[in-house]
């Protein structure tokens, strides 16, 4: 079975045969003990430092089906090598195209994006309102933004709502998680804990969203929320509006809870604040568990793992650009 590799350290990648030998790099720029990869178990790569590798190399990635997601030495994602893009369908392109280009058919799929996520924030905190935290203000004032998704009359309009629910919804965070403190939402840098793993744990899940995207008909540069731009696979924002509060929030909810990551895992310098190397591995082990972890399809009745449901998510949005059957997002109900 395939699986997600990730490399932490800069390094060389370079190949032997059907093996891909990545040799790490230290501080000092000495080189460490190679490490040894199977080509035909690989489903992506994750680097988090500089990469070394020439043009034959990824010539050979592509061929095998292999993604590369970049990030920086501040945790945020910059981009991404894809393989060729062999499932493609024309038909299915063109209907994506033409609802992103009807002002009302991308409207149509750009609430229920929103309503997704909306429902999954809000079970978010109905669950942990059943443990002790007090969060019914923050329940209800979402649920009044939440009323306006259906009324929007304008993609722009919907943002502005998908915001103000996620602002009052990471004002719960203080609550779900004791001892550390959200604030206000800052990205680049963020400026403390909460805000750090939110960014780096969404930059997980929109990589992940992205590779299984790439393994359906679906053009992943072609979005209906999120406005398609230059150098962006902005569908993958879409979809991981759906799946980062089951996905990411959880995961950040049950590592800080249980004291698998505390407040000495991260570095701070003045208004910037960084995850530590062993931080990262228990975060990524936490979301890969995440992904793997199954629950009860109502409709399949049998069980489904997380990565499944986004790529049933997508098998969905190809039925709706096809008009065979009308998307409805996918939504938590424990």
């Amino acid at each position: 079975m395939k699986r997600t590799y990730y490399l932490f350290n800069p390094g060389r990648l370079s190949r032997r045969d059907n093996t891909l030998k990545f040799i790490p790099v230290d501080e000092q720029g000495n080189e460490q003990k190679p490490r040894y990869i199977p080509v035909e178990g690989v489903e992506d790569l994750y680097c988090f430092g500089s990469l070394d590798a020439n043009s034959a190399m990824y010539n050979f990635l592509g061929k095998n089906g292999i993604n590369v997601h970049f990030f920086d030495y501040y945790e945020h994602y910059t981009g991404s090598f894809m393989a060729k893009d062999y499932l493609l369908a024309g038909q299915v392109q063109v209907n994506q195209v033409l609802h992103y280009s009807d002002k009302y058919k991308r409207l149509v799929l750009a609430r229920k994006f929103v309503e997704g996520a909306a429902a999954n924030m809000l079970r978010n905190l109905k669950y942990y309102r059943n443990r002790g935290p007090e969060v019914d203000p923050e329940i209800e004032k979402m649920e009044l933004f939440s009323a306006g998704i259906g009324k929007a009359e304008n993609v722009q309009e919907l943002m502005g709502i998908e915001g103000n629910i996620r602002q009052v919804y990471y004002q719960s965070f203080d609550k779900i998680i004791p001892g550390y403190f959200f604030g206000i939402r800052t990205r680049r840098p963020p400026e403390n804990e909460l805000n750090v793993l939110i960014s780096f744990g969404n930059m997980m899940c929109y990589a992940a969203c992205l590779s299984v995207i790439y393994h359906t008909q679906l053009n992943p540069t072609i979005s209906f929320l999120h406005e398609p731009g230059a150098r962006r696979y902005s569908l993958a924002l879409d979809l991981s509006e759906i799946f980062k509060p089951v996905l990411v929030d959880r995961v950040i909810f049950s590592v800080l809870n249980k004291k698998q990551i505390q407040p000495k895992d991260f570095d701070r310098q003045e208004q910037l604040c960084m995850l530590k190397k062993s931080a990262k591995q228990t975060f990524i082990r936490a979301f890969e568990e995440r992904l793997k972890e199954t629950i009860q399809h109502k409709k399949l009745k049998r069980n489904v793992s997380y990565k499944r449901l986004v790529r049933m998510e997508c098998y969905k949005l190809v039925k709706h650009v096809m008009q065979i059957e009308a998307y409805e997002p996918w939504k938590a109900k424990w």
